[in-house]
């Protein structure tokens, strides 16, 4: 396992020389193990160690331990350290090795993955690990590629392979890779081992989607590019088998230079905790110094006349020296003031979080049998903090599963479903679907709900034929019949797939192809079209076209697009058609679904002949290739006569928009980062509402250089500023001027904006000198659209928020593609969907829907912050009021390091009487049910603006606790100066007053503990009253007569307790004190209740009016989106597919063949949410006032 990790020099240039594995070996490329764990055997112990002292308690409390190893200044015995120290670091050194564990064991399992190695002529099953670079593989279908390999040859015509990708950008689209043709024949053993060709190609890199490099063979030399390389994560799809040579292995692979490093993951509280224990540890040095000078004048003073019976101990000499001694001694007796059970509580607490996240139901997947899991302890309380989400879109907001919904044919729409009467049916109240047993080739998982559409195909409506024989004949889908009448369709967009198999159901079934025919069985009657164009599409054109001769010679062009782009291209005759169909896009587009628009066009036989060798000229000729095509593409698709548009829902995962649209509420900006095409993208965010009519504008980046880019984002920022200045109220404007160091004067705009940039755009905008005007423009909108994107580009842009926002981020994804992304976000979450488990292996937090998202944040995220901010505030409080003590007594004891408690009540008072209690709380608190979280998400953003532990919050904290000292020390000091006991004797002895103390600190902590618990359940109830219970029970039993007889020199103080206690003016004593340091505080929560609530005070108290009040149910109706939006559109496959087609390269298919396209029905989303006041209409409702 160690040549996973061995180092080696930045290679400038890659040669890789054919079945030469002694050739290739003194390169030292490396092997094709990965390793993603952090430690080993042997270096687990020192490396974690180190790790954990990098936390400045664990230094602190190991220097200590060995102060209190020194005998002169130790007042305290050295195991009321060490044991708690030992426990913590264990405790968080098992954590540590289980997580690795689990780390070790995902390699073991990919490395130990089986490979078929052509060895001496001979296919050799191998281990992934020992596959080295220049070895020859086979891969058999559906198989993962085990290195990065250069096609050599497959099964397939031509040396094609279908690979699918999802692992590398998350499309599970198909794509094609060709082998280069000298190497396409190579198809058995005896002509591989005989081969002995070299690549020279650039260095290991993570460009997913570039690679250049040149095959030098037999004294020729070819060039190689992306299309002959398979990559590492893909799966062979439709193809029984193919060869490759391996190029990049292990750690070089393109997968494994965008996985990222794993990166230790702090919270922001404790970094805060870290500042403040060296904040306190100032204070303490602070306090030491003031009781050493103390010390030292008391002894130059007072104590050199008292050296008879008071004499100085060995080695002091001096009243200095005996105040250097002192500041040590008080170093350890006040170093309680940050016990380290705090951070052994602060463990259990996040564990105890970690497994209600575990444990619950609600966001647990029946259908996959998958729970919600934490895979991390350490990040719980900043769940409750997010500002902004990073997310993946395929697979992780969409479940890549189109739908042929809606149409639109000569103006007639189709889709609505109809009740009896005609109107359309309300939601819930969906017919049975339309019956397609008329048709023996129909795919039986294929529904439509309005018969009228199938009625106008029988009753031979001209329109509709037309329109379902576009369908059928423009696309570059493949198809196979495994039996008679059981066809497979394989698309390169799943909408494509869509649009195939809704015409095949409605009886115009596409059944194969060659070269230059198209063959399409028409109601049941075979008819083969003569192929004799394809038009393909490309991000410019955004439109494909094919042009067919019928059999009665006809030649006819079929085009479908977006129809910003098509509407503009038909005849003048259109208008009113075009008027109707154009009402219809609207309406479709307002529901979110995926729009194209069909057109047709009659061609003349000798224009197309024209036309046909103008095309073959610009063929052939290699300068300006491109541009000469475009524009003959441009002429022909003109005046084009129009047929309708087509609607395709892109099934969303259940409840993501409800999802987004309520952690906007709670204020959280979500990113999409995808590797996918623009129109889709933004079609997704239509359709999950982060993009709506509400937006004033979508500004869309797409320049090719720095400048254009640059000038872009100026625009965008000019036209917000603009917006601004005419529409900004005052208040809210002035403001936000004042805000923090980055935060501009855009994010105070009036308005909703969103941004979407392409990933080439993307590349210069993350530059240095303009990531920050990027930052600023992506900042000021609602919401951001980052499209083809890389894996390293989606970590670069969580990075860069990082960097210059004071934000904690969080990633979702779930595709090998997202791993970056995981693990450079403060928390990474993972989807387990069907895109492998790279992401969730990642990942901090893992469960299979994003709905789940929204109960992780704002129920347990927003718990786990609150109940942590709980814990931290009563901690420190609890013990500065019981150190500080210490610090008073000094000046009335002679400085002389004497404590007032016994050391047995110092060692037990933070881990049997106050700790129980404190986690109790931290375990179970909440200030508001879990459903009102889900129904305020206002109540997230105290989390967001950090204001229940902050440096503020913690003066508060140690300014009560400070205070309480004060008072528990001088109230019974007052009280004994002149007390007496029943019988007329002194009550003031150095014993009882300890005993007083000690009673007032543990009531007074557990009354103020009872205080801050806003939900009690019985565990609460028996931690607090029980630790109460033990401390008396403990103190009783150590001023026993048997622990006397037992330990004489342990337990010096028989009786001392039972005596103490029996008088009512101790009793008083400690009522007194605890009145006095409870009512205040008291008192000031009142106050503030009544004068500035809280919002989560507001809806305990509407929660309570609820309850006397008869429950209104909320009426929720479904809403459209009545947009003018159509720019995105139902078409997302590759360039070059439709030239693949022509040339004749894949007609052969493989016996296996792609799965058929889910159609199920879509349930509605129900776009009105309630709101968060609660929705209730009726008249003098109580939180009719509430403003969330």
């Amino acid at each position: 396992m160690e040549r996973c990790a061995a180092r080696r020099a930045p290679e400038e240039e890659r040669r890789v020389r054919a079945n030469a594995r002694e050739y290739n070996e003194k390169f030292q490329y490396a092997s094709n193990c990965i390793k993603t764990s952090k430690y080993n055997i042997v270096t687990f112990l020192p490396v974690n160690l180190f790790e954990q002292f990098q936390e400045v308690a664990n230094t602190y409390f190991l220097f200590l331990l060995i102060l209190q190893l020194i005998p002169q200044i130790s007042s305290l015995s050295w195991f009321t350290t060490i044991v708690p120290l030992v426990l913590v670091l264990t405790i968080t050194a098992v954590k540590d090795a289980t997580d690795d564990y689990f780390r070790h064991k995902s390699d073991n399992q990919v490395n130990n993955r089986q490979s078929q190695v052509l060895i001496g002529g001979v296919l050799r099953q191998e281990q992934w690990m020992n596959v080295r670079v220049g070895d020859i593989i086979k891969l058999e279908n559906n198989q993962f590629v085990a290195a990065d390999l250069l096609l050599l040859s497959s099964s397939e015509p031509h040396g094609l392979c279908y690979i699918e990708t999802s692992e590398l950008d998350g499309e599970t689209n198909m794509k094609v890779r060709q082998a280069i043709p000298v190497t396409s024949e190579l198809g058995d053993t005896g002509k591989l081992a005989g081969f002995d060709g070299e690549v020279i190609c650039e260095p290991p890199n993570n460009k997913l989607d570039k690679f250049g490099g040149t095959l030098y063979w037999k004294e020729n030399k070819y060039p190689l590019s992306n299309q002959n390389m398979l990559l590492r994560g893909c799966v062979l799809r439709n193809t029984e088998w193919c060869f490759g040579l391996v190029v990049f292995a292990g750690p070089d692979t393109k997968l494994m230079q965008n996985s990222g490093r794993t990166k230790f993951k702090r919270t922001s509280i404790d970094r805060l905790m870290n500042t403040l224990v060296l904040w306190i540890f100032g204070f303490l040095v602070c306090m030491g110094v003031i009781l050493a000078i103390g010390n030292a004048i008391w002894e130059h003073e007072v104590g050199v006349c008292f050296q008879i019976y008071l004499p100085w101990d060995e080695g002091v000499h001096s009243a200095f020296f005996s105040g250097f001694l002192s500041f040590w001694s008080y170093i350890i007796i006040l170093n309680t003031v940050v016990p380290i059970s705090l951070y052994v509580s602060v463990e259990v607490i996040r564990l105890g979080h970690s497994y209600f996240i575990n444990w619950d139901k609600k966001m647990y997947c029946a259908k996959r049998r998958t729970p919600a899991e934490a895979r991390t302890t350490t990040l719980n309380e900043e769940l409750g903090q997010v500002e902004y989400i990073f997310s993946d879109k395929t697979g992780t907001l969409t479940q890549n599963i189109m739908v042929f919904s809606k149409c639109s044919v000569n103006g007639h729409s189709y889709g609505d479903v109809q009740d009896v009467l005609g109107p359309k049916a309300e939601l819930g109240e969906r017919p049975e679907p339309v019956d397609f047993s008329f048709n023996p080739l129909a795919d039986p998982r294929f529904q439509f709900w309005d018969p009228s559409l199938l009625e106008a195909v029988k009753l031979g409506d001209p329109h509709v034929h037309e329109f379902f024989r576009l369908l059928s004949l423009c696309h570059t889908v493949m198809s196979e019949e495994k039996s008679q009448g059981e066809l497979f369709y394989k698309a390169q967009s799943p909408d494509e797939g869509a649009l195939v198999a809704a015409a095949r159901n409605f009886g115009f079934v596409f059944r194969s192809r060659t070269p230059k025919t198209i063959t399409v069985q028409e109601l049941g009657r075979a008819v083969t079209y003569q192929l004799l164009a394809i038009l393909d599409f490309n991000n410019i054109r955004k439109r494909m076209s094919v042009i067919v001769r019928s059999p009665e010679g006809k030649i006819r062009l079929y085009c479908k697009g977006a129809d910003t782009i098509l509407l503009e291209r038909l005849h003048p005759l259109n208008q009113d058609l075009s008027n109707v169909t154009t009402d219809h896009l609207n309406e479709y587009a307002g529901e979110g679904l995926r729009t194209l628009v069909l057109a047709y066009k009659d061609l003349e036989e000798s224009y197309y002949e024209d036309w046909a060798e103008r095309l073959r000229r610009a063929s052939s000729v290699p300068e300006a290739r491109e541009d000469r095509l475009a524009r003959l593409y441009d002429e022909v698709e003109r005046d084009m006569m129009l047929l309708g548009a087509t609607a395709i829902e892109d099934k969303l995962q259940q409840g993501v928009p409800e999802t987004i649209a309520i952690l906007t509420l709670a204020n959280i900006k979500i990113w999409v980062l995808t590797g996918d095409k623009q129109e889709t993208a933004v079609n997704i965010g239509y359709s999950c509402k982060m993009l709506t009519d509400d937006v004033t504008e979508v500004f869309v980046v797409t320049g090719h250089t720095v400048l254009e880019v640059r000038e872009e984002l100026r625009k965008a920022r000019e036209k917000m500023m603009d917006a601004s200045h005419s529409t900004a109220n005052g208040f809210s404007y002035q403001e936000k001027l004042c805000s923090s160091k980055l935060t501009s004067v855009l994010e105070a705009i009036a308005g909703e904006y969103a941004l979407v940039i392409n990933g080439h755009s993307l590349a210069h905008a993350l530059e240095a000198d303009m990531e920050v005007e990027f930052l600023e423009t992506a900042c000021a909108c609602k919401a951001v659209i980052c499209c083809r994107v890389t894996p390293l580009q989606k970590a670069q842009v969580v990075e860069l928020v990082k960097k210059y926002k004071k934000a904690v981020t969080l990633a979702i994804g779930d595709g090998a593609n997202d791993v970056s992304m995981i693990k450079t976000a403060h928390i990474g979450v993972g989807i387990s969907g069907q895109e492998g488990i790279q992401a969730v292996l990642a990942s901090d937090y893992s469960f299979s829907q994003f709905k789940f998202l929204q109960r992780l944040l704002l129920v347990h995220g927003r718990w786990s912050y609150l109940r942590m901010c709980k814990f931290l505030c009563y901690f420190f409080y609890k013990n500065f009021a019981f150190t500080m003590v210490h610090f008073w007594f000094g000046f009335f004891c002679g400085f002389s390091a004497q404590t007032v408690y016994d050391q047995y009540f110092i060692t037990l008072y933070n881990i049997v009487y106050t700790s129980l209690p404190v986690l109790a709380m931290g375990v179970f608190d909440q200030d508001v049910p879990e459903q009102r979280s889900m129904e305020y998400p206002k109540l997230y953003e105290p989390g967001q603006l950090n204001l229940l532990f902050n440096k503020r919050e913690f003066f508060i904290c140690i300014a009560q606790g400070i205070y309480t000292s004060v008072l528990m020390f001088f109230i019974p000091y007052g009280v004994f100066a002149d007390a007496t006991r029943d019988d007329g004797a002194q009550l003031a002895d150095y014993q009882s007053f300890a005993v007083t103390v000690a009673t007032s600190l543990v009531i007074v902590v557990s009354v103020q503990i009872g205080l801050d618990t806003g939900f009690w359940t019985a565990i609460n109830h028996f931690f607090i009253w029980g630790s109460l219970a033990a401390y008396f029970a403990i103190l009783f039993a150590m001023h026993s007569d048997g622990l006397f007889q037992m330990f004489p020199n342990q337990f010096r103080f028989m009786g001392n307790a039972q005596n103490t206690l029996a008088q009512p003016t101790v009793w008083l004593t400690i009522a007194l004190t605890t009145v006095v340091c409870i009512m205040p505080v008291v008192a000031f929560r009142f106050l503030k209740l009544d004068l500035k609530p809280e919002l989560s005070d507001t809806v305990r108290y509407t929660q309570l009016v609820r309850k006397k009040q008869k429950t209104q149910h909320r009426c929720m109706r479904r809403v459209g989106r009545a947009g003018s939006r159509r720019s995105g559109y139902a078409f997302s496959h590759q360039e070059g597919f439709g030239e693949l087609i022509m040339s004749g390269k894949n007609m052969r298919l493989s016996s296996l063949a792609l799965a058929g396209f889910a159609a199920r029905p879509s349930a509605g989303w129900i776009e009105t949410l309630r709101k968060k006041k609660g929705g209730d209409s009726g008249a003098g409702s109580p939180d009719k006032t509430l403003k969330v």
